[in-house]
């Protein structure tokens, strides 16, 4: 029997358009990654589980009105979860959600490569869940090294996330490839 699935879009959310290094330049082939993802697993009848982030700063603070999908995305997702750290299963009853639904297997896409998706999938690895990291339908930017004042691109952002996940924590995926693999549940 195949393991049960569940696609987890973590962090698509209002917030980001109010940060300093917010770049519009890679949201539309992001935006359309993300959707034919999404629209893929429903598809298959993959549960989609979308994940958001609060943690009190500025336009990630509740009081924003700013924790909200972005206005492209399909709100119907099956369930909606928040986390206040950066991993999506420690505090937002996404890990009960996973084992009442039996789900062992994880797709995950969203913002920020290196943080937020990276994170959830290394921690769900360590907790015994397969992983799928579908980097195309993740979304990051550039980043400035605190000492060396390099920039590294949100390309090498994503490819060292994928480097370092790739056969320890992860499968990578493109969203063809991560379909291609997905049995009918329903």
């Amino acid at each position: 029997m195949s393991p049960r699935c569940a696609l987890i879009v973590i962090d698509v959310q209002q917030s980001f358009l109010h940060r300093p290094y917010w770049d519009e330049c890679a949201l539309p082939a992001f935006r359309d990654k993300l959707l034919a993802l999404i629209a893929g697993c429903r598809a298959q009848g993959v549960p989609v589980v979308h994940i958001l982030h609060e943690d009190g700063d500025g336009p990630f603070a509740a009081a924003s009105g700013l924790v909200r999908l972005m206005d492209w995305l399909p709100d119907n997702a099956d369930a909606t979860f928040t986390k206040h750290v950066h991993n999506a299963l420690t505090d937002s009853g996404l890990r009960e959600w996973l084992q009442q639904h039996a789900i062992t297997r994880l797709i995950i896409a969203g913002i920020r490569t290196e943080q937020c998706c990276e994170t959830t999938a290394r921690v769900a690895s360590d907790l015994g869940y397969a992983v799928d990291f579908v980097s195309e339908a993740t979304l990051t930017f550039a980043m400035t090294h605190p000492r060396s004042g390099r920039t590294y691109t949100a390309r090498e952002v994503r490819e060292h996330t994928e480097l370092v996940l790739a056969g320890r924590f992860a499968t990578l995926h493109s969203v063809a490839s991560c379909l291609a693999t997905l049995p009918a549940q329903n």
